[in-house]
């Protein structure tokens, strides 16, 4: 665990000192759950975004994009079942007075008697080697079935609990001996419900104002906009409807960084389909979401499924896929079968049909909805935190290196001339001048080339581009590698072709 911990305030200073995140309003001293995107980090997060919306929109033609207003319609909150069921269950220790999320608290438990399981599991795997059959291992070792026996009872009670009697959780908790993680006090209040959506004003004065809600989700601007985006578009079912932006979240207990945030981004996707097909897209989102993030190569092992047993009141299936932060498996993508609840809930609210004329199946229907959605914020944490390593190199020194998917990488190629004087600084100007139409480039001078690639290392820039007395005679410089460290000499005419080979989205995106 102080490994974990070690590495996670890595991550953080790290992000910090390269200019990739900072603490909002620091100069006042921050604010709890609160960042801004620095230099670098926006950048990265935009690559992100756009890697996304790529595979998503434009590799898509049923899929088309949107970009609703943050402040909406209060009584689209109230369709939604936000205002009355959007809440967190949060208890307190009375000894420390820290305020927890009571589920959280629960899984977290859960999550240590699981990862039992999968450690008996490894060693058996590294003791057998090929031979090892890991189901017929899991059936049959009494510990490693008596571990996740346990693990999927406290799920299934806590699941119980949250629907049914909150009291139910408070006892829970108590029975399983939880302790407040920082006090070790088992001293705790009843769990109490807690609404999480953030109340603002809309008018010009106190008595004619508005009641509104910043949005606590970015999926209920497209449903309310279905109808205008399947007519204006002459849509045809099944077709999806795509929005990347802003969400907001009084989260009472935000904490591991960027993992849960009180401002946010979300990337979603609502596929509306024909009642009854639901099922066949549900599985088919699953497998195309988790080829996506697959394709950036930060390891299969760090992904893995979670199929709601327990579904949300508008659901008729759901799953996460979870990555492996350094905090553990966390969710990182819902998929979910959201049947025709939300369209339906409007029509009621507002009065209005939200319907779909099939001309196949000559008649109107509600289609129902399948829906992928992923944190851009995690995202963002879960490549950052992966890519971030400590290498033991050959001559026994070390080196910080951040190993980001290259097409996601803020800075694709940083150019450095060797010496700051025999024309070399104009000619690495000049080479950035008609590399910068197609990448992002940088211009470095400062230190010694070696302490200037560590540089571009902890920044992530897969490229160096060092110029020096040979580029004058014979128009070739040498360029490195980020991850082999391997160097080349090329003509300056290639470096273009070199870059987009290594950086390029459709090369990237081929690999789903």
């Amino acid at each position: 665990m102080a490994k974990q911990e070690d590495i996670f305030k890595n991550v953080v200073s790290h992000a910090k000192e390269y200019g990739f995140i900072f603490p909002s309003s620091e100069v006042y001293d921050g604010l709890s759950a609160v960042y801004d995107y620095a230099q670098n980090g926006v950048e990265l997060k935009k690559n992100i975004r756009e890697y996304w919306w790529k595979s998503m929109v434009q590799m898509n033609e049923n899929i088309v994009g949107l970009d609703a207003a943050i402040l909406m319609h209060p009584t689209t909150w109230k369709a939604s079942g936000h205002v009355d069921a959007f809440n967190d269950p949060l208890i307190d220790n009375k000894d420390s007075k820290k305020r927890y999320r009571a589920d959280v608290l629960v899984e977290d438990h859960a999550e240590k008697i699981n990862q039992k399981a999968q450690k008996e599991i490894e060693k058996a795997r590294a003791r057998f080697g090929d031979a090892f059959n890991e189901e017929e291992f899991v059936a049959t070792n009494a510990r490693v079935v008596e571990y996740l026996s346990k693990y999927k009872e406290i799920l299934s009670r806590l699941a119980k609990g949250m629907t049914d009697d909150l009291q139910d959780v408070k006892a829970l908790i108590e029975e399983l001996e939880i302790a407040d993680p920082e006090t070790g006090s088992r001293n705790w209040t009843d769990v109490k419900q807690f609404n999480l959506m953030f109340g603002t004003k809309l008018g010009a004065s106190a008595d004619s104002a508005m009641d509104l809600y910043l949005r606590p989700e970015t999926a209920q601007g497209i449903f309310v906009n279905f109808l205008n985006v399947q007519k204006s578009g002459r849509m045809k079912v099944p077709f999806g409807i795509a929005q990347t932006g802003k969400a907001f979240r009084n989260e009472i207990v935000a904490r591991q960084f960027i993992f849960r945030m009180r401002e946010f981004e979300q990337m979603e996707m609502q596929f509306f389909v024909r009642p009854g097909e639901e099922m066949k897209w549900y599985h088919h989102w699953k497998e195309t979401r988790l080829n996506w993030h697959l394709s950036l190569g930060l390891g299969k092992e760090n992904y893995r499924f979670h199929d709601h047993e327990k579904l949300a009141h508008y659901a008729n299936a759901a799953a996460d896929i979870e990555f492996n932060f350094p905090f553990g498996f966390k969710e990182l993508e819902g998929i979910h079968s959201r049947t025709d609840f939300d369209l339906k809930a409007h029509e009621q609210y507002s009065g209005r049909k939200l319907q779909y004329f099939d001309p196949e199946l000559n008649e109107n229907y509600v289609p129902y909805v399948v829906e992928t959605s992923v944190g851009l914020d995690r995202m963002f944490l879960a490549v950052f935190a992966t890519s971030l390593q400590e290498e033991t190199l050959e001559d026994g020194s070390t080196r910080t290196v951040l190993k980001l998917p290259s097409v996601l990488a803020p800075t694709k190629a940083a150019v450095l001339p060797l010496i700051k004087r025999d024309g070399l600084p104009e000619i690495s100007k000049k080479i950035i001048d008609d590399l910068k139409w197609d990448f992002t480039v940088a211009y470095d001078e400062k230190d010694a080339v070696g302490r200037r690639y560590r540089r571009q290392d902890a920044l992530g820039t897969p490229f160096c581009i060092t110029v020096d007395h040979q580029t004058i005679e014979d128009q070739t410089v040498t360029i490195r590698h980020r991850d082999t460290m391997k160097q080349d000499r090329v003509k300056i005419s290639e470096l273009k072709d070199i870059i987009e080979n290594e950086v390029s989205m459709k090369n990237w995106l081929m690999k789903m």
